[in-house]
């Protein structure tokens, strides 16, 4: 991770808040920085705040592949960019992403918060346990659900939440995947595009379903919050020596009533969790 970033690599980002340190947000799968919008406007009393879109997502620009070391590297050139090391906070495969930069350039950071996600590799068929019956994880159905959309007979954002139903039964999740749905052009004669490189994605998704190996002996020693959902399996007992191993300072909370999107499911308090483990980093400061 020591190529240049030129700027048309450079990722999307929004910022919050005028004075304080810099917290940084990395979204998920098929999210957008604009997904902690809501969160991050609560730290901003005190804190400046950077919400980012990963690449192939969002306004970030598309790229010929989806691998967890391109991202790392070009999020570091927007952490570079802030002049100060950050908290970095990231959700999902926006937390593995953060885990890799933490390896990899741990001085960008003072903390980290990793949000229901672990540093391991999820397999595609059982789900996360040694049920067989478990329910595989969904992404693949969605994509392809997605790309089967028909966006030129579409005529409105309900129909394409109809047509998504079958494979995407919550409607949270549906709402979630249709804000990167987006109509090009004035008026109702424009046309509808993802913002989503779904082909990339597609074929790159067994890659994001692992975790790259790191640099041998490498750890980050800085403070680190895990939030797991109590009622998702991305985050389990057996992960936790793996976590303590290259986090050896992390901290875990678990959220009742959450499950994968935990800041969404229970947004106070993954705010207050997220508070005070911000409180304790900027005291010892």
């Amino acid at each position: 991770m020591t190529e240049d970033v030129g700027a048309d690599e450079r990722l999307a980002v929004r910022t919050l808040g005028e004075a304080g340190p810099w917290v940084v947000f990395v979204h998920g799968l098929f999210g957008q920085g604009k997904n902690w919008t809501t969160i991050a406007k609560g730290l901003t009393d005190g804190h400046r705040v950077a919400l980012v879109d990963l690449p192939n997502h969002g306004h970030s620009p598309w790229t010929d592949r989806v691998d967890y070391l391109d991202m790392a590297e070009m999020l570091a050139a927007e952490l570079e960019s802030l002049g100060e090391p950050v908290t970095l906070v990231g959700h999902s495969m926006g937390g593995k992403v953060a885990m890799v930069l933490a390896l990899r350039r741990p001085e960008l950071l003072r903390a980290l918060v990793v949000v229901d996600v672990s540093p391991s590799e999820y397999p595609v068929r059982g789900g996360r346990t040694d049920d067989p019956d478990e329910e595989a994880s969904p992404f693949a159905e969605y994509i392809a659900a997605m790309r089967g959309l028909d966006l030129d007979s579409l005529e409105t954002r309900g129909q394409a939440d109809d047509a998504l139903r079958d494979a995407v039964p919550s409607r949270m999740v549906r709402s979630f995947l249709l804000q990167s749905l987006v109509r090009e052009g004035v008026g109702s004669g424009g046309g509808w595009r993802w913002r989503l490189n779904l082909e990339a994605l597609e074929r790159d998704l067994g890659e994001l379903r692992g975790f790259p190996e790191p640099p041998a002996g490498a750890t980050f020693g800085g403070p680190v919050l895990w939030i797991a959902g109590a009622d998702s399996t991305y985050v389990l007992p057996e992960d936790r020596p793996r976590m303590d191993a290259l986090f050896p300072t992390t901290r875990l909370v678990t959220v009742k009533n959450a499950g994968h999107w935990v800041h969404s499911e229970q947004p106070e308090v993954f705010t207050e969790a997220l508070r005070r483990f911000l409180d304790g980093v900027e005291k010892k400061s």
